[in-house]
């Protein structure tokens, strides 16, 4: 139920949600828009849209009706080509790309970066189709040495590089619990 001059505004987010319009009906001066949307898309944040787009006049009430079939897919998250259950979901074919894509770089933007580079992907229908890589923390291994030969510091540079690679056979990503609140956060 929705003022009328916030209707259009309303029927704008429409599409986003995957709302459905079956009827607008006239109340007064407020308008009844009736329709179907995935649940999903309900408990994402079409609260809080709704309420942005009419200026906290509109408000919705819901019924649950028999599920219909979605084009869906199984989307996995791996970091260092391990899988990561917590992320994996279930996203509609036509959002694919876009969710795998958004999930992966915030990803990137909210896990701290570690002693070694952490690979980011996004799987589907078992071939990667985002991915992103969180470089290495790197120490200056020869601050402290001051003129002399190259040769030095060609050696503790080359003993970092091999320390990294011992490192990362062993390391295993974790994710911190801040970063899953983050995550489900709507995006700005």
């Amino acid at each position: 139920v929705t003022p009328e001059d916030r209707l259009q505004s309303i029927l704008a987010i429409a599409n986003h949600y995957h709302l459905t319009v079956h009827a607008i009906e006239n109340i007064g001066r407020q308008m009844r828009v009736r329709g179907a949307m995935p649940l999903e898309e309900l408990l994402r944040d079409f609260d809080d849209t709704l309420k942005s787009a009419s200026s906290g006049f509109a408000s919705f009430s819901y019924t649950q009706t028999a599920p219909a079939r979605v084009n869906a897919t199984k989307l996995e998250i791996l970091l260092n080509d391990a899988v990561v259950s917590s992320l994996t979901r279930i996203v509609r074919e036509d959002e694919l790309a876009r969710e795998a894509r958004r999930t992966v770089e915030r990803l990137r933007e909210l896990l701290p970066r570690r002693q070694v580079a952490q690979k980011i992907q996004a799987r589907a229908h078992g071939r990667i189709i985002a991915r992103e890589q969180i470089p290495a923390l790197r120490k200056d291994v020869t601050g402290y040495l001051y003129g002399g030969d190259r040769t030095r510091k060609m050696k503790l540079w080359k003993k970092q590089k091999e320390g990294k690679k011992k490192l990362a056979k062993t390391v295993r990503v974790r994710i911190p619990p801040e970063v899953f609140r983050e995550l489900l956060k709507k995006s700005r």
